[in-house]
Order: C-alpha cells, then structure tokens, then sequence
C-alpha cells in the first residue's frame, strides 16, 4: 500500500472501532433503563427515540452504497446529470415515509404490541398465509440487498488497502454483523445517527474538492463530461441516457414506493412523542435532501475532474473511492470515505434486524412457540440470545451469497426495493387507513403483485418502464378489486386497535 491508502486505512479503522465500541456501550445503556421486554429493546429499541435520532436514523437507513457510491458513480461514468435528476426525487421520502405513517404506525403497533411491518399485517388481518407470504419475501429481498451493501463495503476497502475482494469483504462483514448482532435496534439507531452526521459532512467535502480540482469551474467539468460520456451528460434530463417510461419508474421506485419499504416503515414505531416526529419530519428531509443530492451531484462533477478512464476502473461501483484518494488530501479522503462506509453500515444493520425480526417474532414465535404455555416461557427467558445468534447466521448467509455478486452494486438493491414495495405497500398502506380491507384483498395484492413483478423485470420491457410499475399496478387493483369484493364488516377488535 503506498502512503494514500495506509492514511486512509488508519482512519477508517479508528472510524470502525469507534462505531462499534459507541454503539454497543450506548445502546446497552439505554436498553438498561428500559423497562420494555427483551424482544421489545432488541427489535424496536424501547420506542423512545427524539427527532434527530429518528430523522438521523431513518435517513441512514434508507441511504445505502447507492446513494453514496455505486449510483453517484452512475452519473459520473455514464448518466451525467441525469442520474442527479432522478436521485433528486428521493429527497422529501423522510418526510413522506413519517408524516404518512408515523403517528398512525405508532399508535397501532403500541396497542398490537408489533415490532415488525408483518406483526402489524398479523394484527390487521389475522391472516397466517399473509404473514408466512410477506415475512419469507422480505426475508428473501432483504438478503438480495445486503448482497449489494456488503459488496459495497467490501468495494470501498478494496479500494483504500489494496486488498482483494474476498479479504475486503470478510473484514467488513465482521465488523457489521458483530456490532448488530450483539447490540440490537438501539445499537443500530445510535450508530445512524452517527453515520447520519458523517454522511453530511463527507457530501461537503466531496463537493468542496471537486470544485476545487476543477479550479472552481462548472464549465470545465462540464466539458470534461462531454468530452468523456458525450453530449447528454451535460443534459439536467439526460437525453437518450433515461427515457420518459425509465423517469417515471424511479419516481414510483424511489419515490411513492418507499412507503412501502419494512425498513423503513418500521422506524415509525420508535418515535417518543408526536413532538419528535415532526421534528423528524423536517430534519430527515433537510438532511436527506443535502445528502442524496450533494452526492449525486458530487458524483457528476468526479466525472469531469478524475480522469476515470485512464484509470481503467472495473465499472462505475469504484469511482467514488478511487477518484477520493486521488482529488483529496489523505486524512480528509479517510474521512470521506467513512461516509459511505457509513451508508453500507447502517443500511445493512437494519436489514439484519429487520430480518431477524421476522424470522424470530413473525415466524417462530407465531408458527413454532405458537401457545404453548412451556414453549413461551422458555421463549421469553432466551429471547435475546436466540436474536443474537439469528441476526448473526443470516449475516454468514449474505456474506456467504456476496462473494460471487453481480457487477453493478445500484441495479441489485433497486430490484430488492421493487420488490419489497409492490409486496407490501397496498396491504400496508390500504390496511392501516382503509376499513374495508380484507385479508384476501392483502393476500391476493402481496402475491399477485409480487408475482407480476419478477415476471415482468425478465419478460417485458415497455419504454423503458421498470416492473416495479407494473407490479405496483397488479398490486393495487387486486388488493382494492378483492377487498371490495370480499369485504362483510368490520369486527369490533379490529375497528378500536386500528381506527
């Protein structure tokens, strides 16, 4: 390694060390004070979150390696400013996600004692085919994106040591499963705020320096552009590089759809007061806003100021990291680049909660312990060290799964979210707000729209439009068309928990 990398390497351990030492010595301090069960602290973190936790949280929690790395390098190596345009729409998805289902998430997941977006379907509906369907297709796409995560973190410590993809990737798998393992939500959340902040502050300097590599000239970086991808990379609409169908798609993807995404529907149970949420609301938005934009925007300008072409890099996943040892001082490139290892942190240790979540409490809890009376007992005294030891095998499972991923690092976590969306969006959404509701309408909806989705990712490319479009479409006419079809009242249990 030559002098850049061994700088970096050195703040990056002493960034990781800190991460995990913080969090676990924190969050076991406030589990302490807990008076929640725990199955309570370990899945939701005791409800007590304030508003820049929740905002810090949730953000770090729907940014990833493709927000910081892989679709920034996108924009840089082949989309221009198109791929900030289509980044943009991510920016009010905070303050959408909270203020359409905080206040309404909390409160019914306090009075059904869920932790889980599939323990609140449970309650809604009372139906096991749902929750078996829904629980087993989150388990299976939160896997698909913690393959891009992990690939994403290994690709950052690749880039910084020198080392080769398989030894990058174990020394980050560790670390991550290990400190969300052992610590749980409250760990989790404690540690997105951190990475919330370094995430803010790494967009800064990475558009600092690359206007300062540039002279402080648009104009040159945009002519480095031109020269390098061709004319529509200097178009704010991308010209022939997305289509009008490809537009509309991440506007539902990225967009609408997040509301549907578990990982971060759930971060609307923990809140501590309606005062936090809104709170939340306006510091996530802010937040996100500054950060998914800025490195979109930050990954354009790496374009046009490193010259990635002689540097024949293996695809646009390595832009980032390679193009910050180059345009940035050693130290503050460390420092950098523990904004997207933050990113992949904090997005993969939610997915392994979320995911032990359901396999313990959706799953065994419900189907195995079920009422037994000596199964219960023996459940609520190992809780936590069953959790620990299922958080940690289905890490080994994705680390296992990722040492043989696909190429591109956005493309896979982009179908992980499409499908968890059209899955559970219209069962979600439609069962918290609409009384008419049925089982069968959320049932028919998870699956047929599910279904459509895989289907039409393979078979059918229509301008451009995504399946997610289409399997979003499936999965609304079915859940409305069967509920409405199905519907014969509201029983009194359900009408006082959720309306």
């Amino acid at each position: 390694m030559n002098s850049v990398q061994v700088t970096c390497l050195i703040v990056m351990i002493i960034y990781l060390v800190a991460n995990v030492v913080i969090g676990l010595v924190m969050g076991k301090k406030r589990d302490s004070k807990s008076k929640l069960n725990a199955e309570n602290k370990y899945f939701i973190g005791g409800r007590g979150m304030n508003g820049l936790i929740h905002a810090t949280t949730t953000m770090a929690t729907y940014t990833s390696v493709s927000s910081f790395s892989s679709g920034p390098g996108a924009g840089g190596m082949t989309h221009g400013y198109a791929q900030f345009w289509v980044a943009c729409v991510q920016i009010p998805c905070t303050f959408m996600v909270l203020g359409v289902l905080g206040n309404k998430m909390a409160l019914v997941s306090r009075r059904s004692g869920s932790v889980t977006v599939s323990g609140i379907l449970k309650a809604r509906f009372e139906s096991d085919i749902l929750v078996i369907v829904t629980s087993l297709i989150m388990i299976v796409m939160f896997i698909v994106q913690m393959i891009s995560q992990f690939k994403g973190g290994a690709t950052i410590i690749q880039a910084i040591t020198g080392f080769d993809y398989v030894p990058a990737l174990l020394v980050f798998a560790v670390v991550v499963i290990v400190y969300t393992s052992f610590g749980g939500f409250t760990t989790v959340v404690i540690t997105d705020t951190i990475q919330g902040l370094v995430m803010t502050l790494g967009t800064f300097l990475l558009l600092f320096y690359c206007l300062k590599a540039a002279d402080f000239s648009v104009a040159t970086i945009n002519n480095n552009l031109v020269e390098r991808i061709g004319h529509d990379a200097a178009m704010i609409w991308g010209g022939s590089s997305y289509t009008y169908g490809s537009l509309l798609s991440f506007w539902i993807l990225v967009g609408f759809g997040t509301i549907g995404l578990p990982s971060t529907a759930v971060r609307a149970m923990g809140f501590k007061s309606t005062k936090n949420l809104h709170s939340a609301m306006w510091i996530g938005a802010i937040v996100c806003g500054f950060v998914i934009g800025g490195m979109h925007l930050a990954g354009v300008w790496v374009g046009g100021v490193y010259d990635w072409k002689a540097a024949a890099l293996p695809s646009s996943d390595y832009l980032i990291p390679w193009a910050t040892m180059a345009i940035m001082p050693p130290v503050i490139a460390g420092l950098f680049l523990a904004a997207p290892m933050a990113a992949v942190m904090s997005t993969v240790s939610s997915l392994l909660i979320l995911a032990s979540a359901s396999l313990v409490k959706d799953l065994y809890r419900n189907y195995v312990v079920r009422d037994d009376a000596a199964r219960i007992a023996k459940y609520n005294k190992n809780v936590g060290t069953f959790s620990i030891v299922v958080t940690a095998l289905v890490g080994v499972i994705t680390l296992i799964l990722t040492i043989n991923p696909p190429d591109i690092i956005w493309v896979l976590n982009t179908f992980a979210m499409g499908g968890q969306e059209v899955a559970f969006t219209f069962p979600l959404i439609g069962g918290i707000f609409w009384k008419k509701a049925t089982k069968e309408g959320a049932i028919a909806s998870a699956i047929g729209g599910f279904a459509t989705y895989i289907f039409c990712y393979y078979n059918v490319k229509v301008l451009g439009i995504n399946a997610v479009v289409w399997g979003m479409l499936v999965a609304a006419i079915l859940f409305f068309a069967v509920s409405a079809a199905t519907f014969k009242g509201l029983d009194k249990r359900t009408e006082e928990m959720f309306f």
